[in-house]
């Protein structure tokens, strides 16, 4: 019978990937984005407006014609506040909820939730964090981890009710595809436009976006009802990461200060971000996750999934030469670059 593969979050820096990775394979592919979502479409995709917090709008993407249904839900807001938001909740659990309700009304024959790391309960320091049984919002720290982990937890509720689904649990995405609204690679673009006033010490698990793509496929055509996978990448300090990122710009290396003066300064980051209507880039929680442990283990994802990452290296360097294949494009004429399509 012919698939339909239907992604969530279709401009999204993994959703986008997930469709051109689809796309290249043949498939029929049909992503939801937002009426207002700005990005670059995949000309050979199917597009459908919608927002999973509305169910009622999403009757259009999960129309069929009889294909069988193939669901990866990757849509979502990340947030690295300190305080939650009711637009958090109602994204990450309640539109979590309503993708489920749908999913199982149109008969999908499989689906992949895309969690988080966030979401695994923390553990010290020299324990290596494997796939928790279950998800528990009070065992971890920071709204969106909590978000995560109470979406994570109605995936399995689904499937012990007879939804076929699994959750894949990528830790921090990064690489060529994006333009900022990653975290990670708005610290790579503030630091090749020589906005970056520093480096902090301390580090965090790093997966590249296209690894994780291509992980979350993997676990949509191989993975078990029920079960989780972490896709992760490897640890790498702010220090190395930004090091890569001196290499393959030819930029010099940005200086790290200690997590302590980092600590200190950012309720001034936070409201200078506030005050200039900019996302900060480090904030009390973000600074937190820095120094916790990232010890996870990818093992039963490339056992059960044939998952194997990238030297994060290669992610950086792809990533850099990216962004500045995309600053010079933004460089050209405005009438050129409306021509192409292209989001400055």
């Amino acid at each position: 019978m012919k698939r339909l593969y239907l992604i969530t979050g279709g401009l999204g820096h993994l959703g986008s990937t997930i469709v051109s990775r689809l796309i290249s394979r043949g498939e029929n592919v049909r992503a939801l984005i937002l009426p207002t979502d700005k990005g670059e479409r995949n000309q050979n995709a199917e597009y459908a407006e919608g927002n999973v917090t509305d169910k009622n709008s999403l009757k259009h993407f999960f129309e069929n014609n009889g294909e069988e249904l193939y669901l990866i839900h990757t849509a979502g807001i990340i947030s690295i506040q300190d305080k939650g938001t009711e637009e958090l909740w109602n994204v990450n659990v309640r539109g979590t909820e309503n993708i489920i309700r749908c999913a199982m009304e149109y008969g999908v024959k499989r689906m992949v939730y895309v969690s988080s790391v966030h979401a695994i309960p923390e553990r010290d320091d020299v324990a290596v964090l494997k796939e928790p049984d279950d998800y528990n919002p009070d065992s971890v720290k920071g709204e969106y981890a909590k978000s995560k982990a109470a979406a994570s937890h109605l995936i399995l509720e689904a499937a012990r009710k007879g939804l076929n689904a699994s959750i894949v649990l990528p830790s921090g995405i990064i690489g060529p595809g994006d333009n900022g609204r990653n975290h990670l690679v708005q610290l790579c673009q503030m630091f090749l436009k020589n906005k970056l006033p520093m480096g902090v010490n301390g580090g965090y698990d790093m997966v590249d976006v296209r690894d994780a793509a291509e992980g979350t496929i993997r676990a949509l055509e191989n993975g078990q009802k029920g079960e989780s996978y972490i896709l992760s990448g490897s640890s790498v300090t702010i220090r190395e990461l930004l090091r890569y990122m001196a290499k393959a710009s030819g930029k010099k290396e940005k200086k790290c200060v200690p997590i302590w003066i980092a600590r200190a300064a950012a309720p001034f980051f936070e409201l200078d971000a506030k005050r200039r209507k900019k996302r900060p880039l480090f904030t009390r929680y973000s600074l937190m996750t820095l120094e916790e442990n990232t010890r996870f283990s990818h093992d039963k994802a490339s056992v059960y999934l044939g998952y194997s990452p990238r030297d994060i290296s290669e992610s950086v360097a792809d990533m850099v030469h990216y962004l500045q294949k995309k600053e010079k494009e933004c460089t050209k004429p405005a009438v050129s670059a409306m021509h192409q399509g292209i989001i400055c």
